[in-house]
């Protein structure tokens, strides 16, 4: 008895130790973040950027003040951003660290946004930058980097899961299974499988299904991407497989464009008509997204019968869903900032795993770190094969040619071009 009392006490101190040791290290993981700097340091910092209320920017201000409880830190809204944000940082009330985009770099318009930014690559730094997608770090021609992606987008479909569950059917991971199960839900009596957006070009039903198959069908043709940005006009054949493709999912899903007009807008509008709980799959880019969780009590369809549901990829390939890698919004620190050494030093804290995944669960948008398991609104992008990351920065796609896709793809679409008269017209779309 006394050796079997002696045996269970043994048991019983290693497993307290064991606990003991694995609460340490939780702990030790969590601290993370070690301050360089006199933590008793006065300052202020300013942000600036376009969203009207940056909560999960300013629940990272009060996470960083447990390190720095001195430095205030104030965000400020700037109406017409992209416009105004040179002369705002050309002005005496210059933000130390301001929202930045890829698209502006190498454009004339915009030289004072990328002209004021430091280089966050610099190793003295020390932002841990291996944590972000590499596909998703603006390439510049010297190397530097102007501006961090603090968050990502990608486009894809929301999905009841509720009612695949009901039907008994899967959701799909390939063209051919997409068609199937439009036509499984019609034969139960859904009249709209998939719906979404209509009535302008961005963010269209028919941009979000098909950009993500454009860039597939040119992402190792360099010829062919060099001619596309150039606006060369015989580009426009480069764009002909996506035209037939967007035709052939129309009439295979039998995509009701009369139902989809009425949704008025591509984020309220959208969210709703979701939340009415009829439509087994809408298509919406990761922004639609990260608005469902605050309209869920908006909804008086949704609070009267609940349903679980997520964000998928949509599968236009017969190989499998490919998943459209985009830096969203990305931070830039102002070169000239009077309080350098601090803004340095919040984003030295920023830009880690655990910052980032907390910021963008919090503002529900895509994380630009690697791991994307923690959120399982977004889980299914996480496991697409690297093979299928698209990312139109690393194949090099400006912006000018995406505009020429999308008119070309919303005529076509639409019945106001033929695929014929869309190809030809490539280069003088106008946005």
């Amino acid at each position: 008895m006394k050796k079997t009392i002696c045996i269970f006490l043994t048991i019983l101190m290693i497993l307290e130790l064991t606990a003991c040791g694995k609460e340490q290290q939780e702990t030790t993981a969590d601290e993370g973040f070690k301050p360089s700097r006199d933590t008793s340091v006065s300052c202020r910092l300013k942000f600036a950027g376009g969203y009207d209320n940056f909560e999960a920017l300013e629940a990272e201000f009060d996470l960083f003040n447990k390190y720095y409880p001195n430095v205030e830190m104030t965000y400020t809204k700037i109406d017409d951003y992209n416009n105004m944000i040179g002369t705002v940082l050309n002005g005496n009330d210059a933000p130390d660290v301001y929202v930045n985009y890829s698209w502006m770099y190498g454009r004339e318009k915009y030289s004072s946004s990328i002209d004021h930014a430091e280089n966050l690559a610099d190793p003295a730094l020390g932002l841990d930058l291996d944590c972000i997608r590499s596909n998703i770090i603006l390439n510049t021609d010297d190397g530097s980097l102007p501006m961090v992606p603090v968050f990502s987008n990608t486009y894809g479909m929301l999905v009841n899961t509720s009612l695949f569950e009901k039907e008994g059917l899967s959701v799909p991971t390939t063209y051919n299974e997409l068609v199937a199960v439009c036509d499984a839900f019609r034969n139960k009596g859904y009249e709209n499988p998939i719906m979404g957006y209509s009535k302008k070009e961005t963010t269209s039903i028919f941009t979000l299904t098909i950009y993500p198959f454009f860039c597939g069908t040119v992402a190792k043709d360099k010829e062919a991407v060099e001619k596309l940005n150039a606006l060369d006009p015989s580009a426009g054949e480069y764009i002909r497989p996506s035209l037939e493709k967007i035709v052939q999912f129309l009439n295979a899903c039998r995509i009701d464009l009369n139902a989809c007009d009425r949704i008025e807008n591509n984020y309220d509008a959208v969210i709703l008509r979701f939340f009415e709980g009829d439509v087994p799959m809408m298509t919406c880019s990761g922004d639609t997204v990260s608005g469902t969780a605050k309209r869920e009590s908006r909804s008086e369809a949704f609070i009267a019968s609940p349903f679980k549901y997520t964000f998928v990829p949509v599968p236009m390939s017969d190989e499998g869903a490919a998943f459209l890698d985009i830096a969203n919004l990305q931070f830039s620190v102002n070169k000239d900032s009077k309080n350098l050494d601090m803004a340095n030093e919040f984003m030295r804290f920023l830009i880690t795993s655990a910052e980032l995944n907390r910021m963008a669960q919090k503002k529900g948008l895509v994380s630009p770190t690697k791991d994307l398991s923690f959120n399982s609104m977004y889980a299914a992008f996480g496991n697409v094969p690297e093979s299928r990351i698209l990312s139109p920065e690393v194949i090099g796609l400006t912006d000018d040619a995406v505009i020429q896709l999308r008119q070309a793809v919303f005529g076509v679409a639409t019945g106001a071009l033929t695929i014929d008269d869309a190809v030809a017209r490539y280069g003088t779309f106008t946005q």
